[in-house]
């Protein structure tokens, strides 16, 4: 059973619904387009098997990241309208196959915070698939890692079958030399300064503050100031 206070690793919105597709911060004037399948209607369920067909032959489109969403969320769609991954791939014909739909319904399956950064292309489509080869906290450690250290698609596929075969996240990223929870951090002027004065009162190291400031929150969404939390000291500051 999964941990209340940890982020989903799945998907929490519902199935089809273009959450990502339809933020126009992410996606720009495509967001307006953007189609929603409903598993529940059959004419919804139609399209979804009309839009995979042509997804599964459109390999041209596979850059499109905005395009290649469309097309998992589809597939996902299609899968939970039909009810299993072999009546979904019989559905849309055309030699789709269940591994094509099975792969890219499990994209749409991953969490918000990971599609984002496939829409915005910091995150590969084709490595995307990999990340969701594996399950729970893997997926947020492995998309992480694309971002902090570049691991390519070739890389991303190495790392996923090896947690797949058992390895543990942390010895199968340093395999390919990324560090699990290595993370190099640009901060303004002000900040830094407050930073390094914290770590210096506290005889510790900048990444102990960052973590204790991030531990006392009660969670990413109600972050405030970093530089406020950095900035505490056992008095008050002094005016210039």
């Amino acid at each position: 059973m999964s941990d209340p206070d940890e982020p989903p690793a799945d998907r929490e919105s519902p199935v089809g619904q273009p959450v990502i597709r339809g933020d126009p911060t992410l996606t720009g004037e495509r967001a307006r387009r953007a189609v929603q399948f409903d598993p529940s209607d059959p004419e919804s369920v139609a399209e979804a098997a009309d839009t995979v067909r042509r997804f599964a032959r459109n390999s041209a489109g596979a850059e499109d990241n905005v395009y290649v969403l469309r097309g998992a969320a589809a597939c996902a769609a299609l899968v939970r309208g039909e009810g299993s991954y072999k009546a979904a791939a019989e559905r849309a014909g055309d030699g789709v196959t269940v591994s094509f739909i099975r792969k890219w319904a499990r994209v749409h399956d991953l969490p918000r915070a990971v599609r984002r950064y496939v829409a915005t292309g910091r995150i590969a489509p084709t490595a995307a698939k990999h990340i969701a080869r594996v399950h729970g906290e893997a997926r947020y450690q492995l998309a992480w890692a694309i971002l902090d250290h570049g691991l390519t698609v070739r890389e991303v596929r190495a790392v996923a079958s090896a947690i797949n075969d058992g390895t543990d996240v942390e010895t199968a990223l340093e395999a390919v030399d990324a560090g699990l929870g290595e993370i190099t951090l640009s901060l303004d002027p002000e900040t830094y300064r407050d930073l390094r004065r914290r770590a210096a009162l506290d005889d510790s190291e900048p990444e102990d503050v960052v973590a204790e400031a991030l531990g006392a929150l009660d969670s990413l969404d109600s972050l405030d100031s970093f530089a406020a939390a950095a900035a505490r000291d056992d008095g008050p500051r002094r005016s210039k």
